[in-house]
């Protein structure tokens, strides 16, 4: 399951995810990962959530961040969440190649596992391919 969380830039997205991250910690009998480029989240959330920097990994372009997530999945079979914050710093403002992304990562965790979004856009911005993963 894909969840977006949209808005221009200073909206308050992070503290959502953040809340959300913390939130999840208290329910999830699984694991759970947080993806950003640099450590904005780091200190927000729980110890309990497995932290993962993009530039320690090398990670740019969506073809090299999903392949971080299918690799994520295919090496621990519990993650149940991952959050991910500012995903344009990651993959860049391509949004419809950005949509590409999600309908792949909706068929990789289908309904098993829950990834959610920050995207620094308006709503009015993206692409239906992106849309449809607002909810």
């Amino acid at each position: 399951m894909i969840k977006l969380i949209t808005g221009k830039k200073g909206t308050g997205k992070t503290k959502i995810l953040i809340d959300d991250i913390n939130e999840a910690v208290k329910a999830s009998n699984g694991s759970i990962v947080c993806v950003e480029k640099g450590s904005t989240v780091r200190y927000s959330i729980s110890r309990k959530v497995r932290w993962c920097d993009t530039e320690y990994y090398d990670i740019e372009g969506y073809a090299s961040f999903y392949g971080f997530i299918a690799g994520l999945l295919a090496s621990n079979y519990d993650i149940t969440d991952i959050f991910v914050d500012g995903i344009f710093k990651i993959g860049g403002r391509d949004y419809d190649e950005y949509g590409k992304l999600l309908v792949k990562l909706d068929k990789l965790t289908g309904e098993d596992v829950k990834i959610v979004f920050t995207v620094s856009a308006d709503e009015s911005e993206l692409p239906e391919s992106v849309k449809q993963f607002i909810k």
